[in-house]
């Protein structure tokens, strides 16, 4: 049995060890931006984290088809966002099936979930701005709201996001 294994081209194991340390260096430098993004479409926590792991084992997964390594950042990112833009509309259609409203505002008040009273007023002032400038991001089409959130919000100057989404840094200009 030795002597089949002695003959196969390289060592498999080590090889599969390497990819996977890889994988870790990489994703260690990418696992923070992948999780803003996330929370940037869900706005909350647990859903942001969900999908931000679900990136992670799907990027895992599809680490050695991946061609240009360098790209691995651009490339997480755009996993995260497709996968928090999935999980955005299961919860919207969920919720619609489950509270029927004519105006829709049952539905808006389900996906904020446990959103607690605020005490003081400055606060609640805070939140009201925070929620519209978040309302004002989510009504942007997706590709103009990716960018608004790389570089307005995450502080990504235009050329790393360019980079990001592997577009020109005009087009990243004129999409902010």
């Amino acid at each position: 049995m030795h002597e089949r294994a002695e003959r196969l081209p390289g060592n498999l194991v080590t090889a599969d060890l390497e990819l996977e340390r890889e994988f870790e260096a990489r994703l260690s430098d990418s696992s923070r931006l992948a999780f803003r993004v996330a929370f940037s479409v869900l706005r909350q926590r647990e859903d942001a984290e969900d999908v931000t792991q679900e990136a992670f084992a799907k990027a895992y997964r599809r680490f050695g088809q991946l061609r240009d390594r360098e790209r691995f950042r651009a490339w997480i990112v755009r996993i995260t966002w497709r996968m928090a833009l999935d999980r955005q509309r299961s919860i919207r259609r969920r919720l619609a099936r489950e509270v029927p409203s004519a105006d829709g505002l049952a539905v808006e008040a389900g996906i904020h979930r446990g959103q607690q009273a605020l005490s003081t007023t400055d606060t609640v002032t805070a939140k009201e701005r925070a929620d519209g400038l978040w309302a004002a991001i989510e009504a942007l089409p997706e590709k103009l709201r990716l960018v608004v959130v790389l570089a307005g919000i995450e502080g990504h100057d235009v050329k790393e996001v360019g980079a990001l989404l592997d577009v020109p840094e005009g087009t990243v200009k004129s999409r902010l």
